[in-house]
């Protein structure tokens, strides 16, 4: 059976708090035997992500990457760096190999772009830590191919339900 796929999608330059989400989201899409899907890069959301995910056993964490091999910036983290060179456009990647998109804040161009491209895709995103305008618009945008979280615990109980819905 192949194992799910959780994106984690978030600014490569994130805030301290939205930094630790992403790591806890990470860590927790890992103890459910979930594949972690991020940007791959060593910065931000994308770091944070694969690092909480690399503490737990067993883990795999796939880093879909905007450059070619010998540009770097890969996280330490990353498991399977897949190289792209294909810039932002890797996004639609990110997305269509995501079987859920955790979007960690929703304030930036590219984490808006993915969460457009999962939505039109059909594919549910959850959102966790949206300021209160992001999640007026994003409601309307998403309808119901859009969660909410507060908290990491209560994104991955949402992730879980929508992989068994």
């Amino acid at each position: 059976m192949r194992r799910k796929v959780i994106g984690v999608m978030g600014p490569a330059a994130a805030g301290e708090a939205i930094e630790e989400a992403a790591y806890e989201v990470g860590r927790s899409i890992a103890r459910e035997g979930w594949v972690v899907l991020t940007g791959g890069r060593n910065c931000g959301v994308m770091d944070a992500a694969s690092r909480g995910a690399r503490t737990v056993p067993g883990s795999l964490v796939v880093g879909v990457l905007p450059g070619d091999s010998r540009t770097g910036g890969v996280s330490d983290a990353v498991d399977i760096a897949i190289f792209t060179a294909m810039g932002d456009a890797r996004n639609a990647i990110n997305v269509q190999s995501s079987d859920v998109v955790v979007a960690c804040g929703a304030a930036t161009p590219g984490t808006l772009s993915e969460v457009a491209l999962a939505l039109k895709a059909g594919k549910p995103v959850v959102v966790l830590s949206a300021e209160p305008a992001a999640r007026g618009f994003l409601t309307r945008c998403g309808g119901d191919g859009i969660h909410f979280a507060d908290d990491a615990a209560e994104a991955i109980a949402c992730v879980r339900r929508l992989l068994a819905g």
